[in-house]
């Protein structure tokens, strides 16, 4: 199955009703394990590499250039995406890389100026056929830029897709990266606004930090795309605490490293099943 566009994915998904599951990679084994997880529920999945996670490796290439040959091999649909990246100049690189998607967050800067930059990227992807996220509102849990409680206006909203051209929005309704606990409360009356006022399909960020229950809701309320990370990382972790404190002996990463990758392909599995399961 080769690589495919995120607009296949997420727009099938709109047409169906369903959730479409994005899933950020940090490790080469966080690829692995996404895909893995895909190929285990007969379902398409995209793979979101962030600019924190570029810092952390020092670069894109390196770690992009694998999780696009890790997409590429996969049995079922994958697609690559660059996740709130900031500046134009990554998000260059990130379509030399073959990636099939960027988000450019420029929600740090005023209503005037994220409209400015962000019609700028979306005018480059779109000549070079990529597909453009971008957010409005502020998604809380984002040190210095996301305030937790606010909320996206749907009249802004439709102003702002207009004005921009972008093929996606991330909207604010109640979620806020880095949760560990499931307690974030999700607008839903919101969501339906947000649903019928706005042309493109809808992203949900913070959904780690969601109830099971509430995000299969947030999809049949109108959410289309939804990105999951912290939620792995916790699967990811507690299998490798598990794993050596039965094996004290074990020094040989591949071992423990390994339990993690099957933990999070199986939360994997169980996620897509439940962001797919309630068409609209």
């Amino acid at each position: 199955m080769p690589l495919v566009a995120t607009a296949e994915i997420v727009g099938p998904a709109v047409r169906g009703g369903l959730g479409a599951g994005a899933f950020n990679v940090i490790q080469i084994e966080h690829a692995q394990a996404i895909v893995a997880g895909a190929e285990a529920a007969g379902a398409p999945v995209i793979l979101q590499i962030s600019e924190n996670a570029v810092r952390y490796h020092g670069a894109l290439a390196a770690i992009g250039r694998a999780t696009v040959e890790v997409a590429r091999a996969a049995r079922v649909p994958v697609a690559v995406h660059l996740d709130h990246a900031t500046e134009p100049g990554l998000v260059r690189e990130a379509l030399g890389l073959g990636f099939g998607s960027v988000m450019f967050d420029a929600s740090a800067r005023d209503y005037d100026g994220n409209v400015a930059a962000t019609a700028a990227v979306a005018a480059d992807c779109h000549a070079a056929g990529v597909w453009v996220e971008a957010e409005l509102g502020e998604v809380g849990g984002k040190d210095g830029v996301h305030a937790p409680g606010a909320r996206t206006d749907p009249a802004e909203a439709t102003a702002y897709v207009a004005a921009t051209g972008v093929d996606a929005l991330a909207v604010a309704v109640g979620t806020s990266h880095a949760m560990v606990v499931k307690e974030a409360v999700v607008d839903l009356e919101l969501v339906a606004a947000l649903r019928a006022a706005v042309p493109v399909p809808l992203v949900l960020h913070g959904s780690s930090g969601v109830p099971e229950a509430d995000l299969t809701r947030a999809v049949a309320a109108g959410l289309t795309k939804v990105n999951i990370a912290t939620h792995l990382n916790v699967a990811y972790t507690r299998a490798i605490r598990d794993h050596l404190a039965d094996h004290p002996e074990v020094v040989d990463p591949r071992r423990y490293v390994a339990a993690a990758r099957d933990a999070v392909a199986r939360e994997v599995t169980r996620l897509l099943t439940l962001v797919r399961a309630v068409p609209r």
